[in-house]
């Protein structure tokens, strides 16, 4: 199974068991439009449902990671309840079972911030930056970005830039703990690329079941979140993977695994 765009404004390509989807709307700093947020439910879907894709990477094409959703189109919606039930791109990354990691090639502002937010592991280019400017237009976000950006950073550095909404630089955002790394820009995407082969590389199931499990981590009290690992250690401990797993550490050789 290959996974494709059916729109030319998110590109998806493959290599190995690692997909990278890049928004290319360069010309509109890869803002987002109802139509691309659709396009990438249908992408989602596809790569949660391809055994051979094992991570993604999720950037985009010139300056911009992303600057949130286009502005310019949100006036289509006949009423706010409209707006609110719409198919939104953050939803659509939340969906997605492969670990995925933000390449942040420029600027990750509104609901690119979000974006970023809503991906397992976020690496930046040197030239980027970071902002949550919802206020400025009077309103706030709405795909995760306080919840997420307090769970990054800290309750007073998420106030710092929900309320004020000015945008801070990669090295900021890195002591800051928004972005595990900072590279310069012409190496971003083969770090990125590079990261995704290591975790694809890992047993599929260890590795989406680590990722549903940090998901609890961040939802469940304590006691109920280490139970919840419990059992889903037990599960992978059980999986084909894992008894593969056993046998190349008692083997001293790599590992071979499939999925199961």
């Amino acid at each position: 199974m290959t996974v494709t765009s059916d729109t030319a404004q998110i590109a998806v390509e493959t290599e190995g068991h690692v997909a990278t989807v890049r928004l290319n709307r360069p010309e509109k700093l890869n803002a987002v439009t109802q139509s691309m947020s659709d396009a990438l439910v249908r992408i989602v879907r596809a790569l949660n449902d391809d055994a051979e894709i094992r991570a993604v990477v999720y950037t985009g094409t010139g300056r911009a990671f992303s600057a949130g959703s286009d502005i310019s189109t949100l006036d289509q919606y006949a009423t706010p309840w409209e707006f609110r039930n719409r198919r939104d791109y953050c939803d659509a990354l939340r969906e997605l079972r492969k670990p995925v990691i933000a390449a942040v090639n420029g600027y990750a502002f509104g609901g690119g911030l979000e974006a970023s937010l809503t991906c397992d592991i976020r690496l930046a280019a040197d030239s980027a930056s970071f902002a949550a400017p919802e206020i400025k237009l009077g309103w706030i976000g709405g795909g995760g970005m306080s919840v997420l950006l307090a769970n990054s950073i800290g309750a007073s550095n998420a106030a710092l830039m929900l309320m004020s909404g000015d945008a801070i630089d990669a090295q900021r955002a890195l002591a800051w703990g928004l972005v595990s790394e900072v590279v310069p820009a012409d190496g971003l995407l083969a770090r990125a690329q590079e990261l995704a082969a290591t975790i694809a590389s890992r047993p599929p199931i260890a590795a989406e079941t680590a990722k549903a499990n940090l998901r609890a981590a961040w939802n469940l009290p304590q006691d109920q979140a280490i139970a919840y690992e419990r059992e889903m250690q037990g599960i992978t401990f059980a999986t084909a993977d894992a008894a593969e797993g056993r046998a190349a550490f008692a083997q001293k050789r790599p590992g071979l695994f499939q999925g199961r």
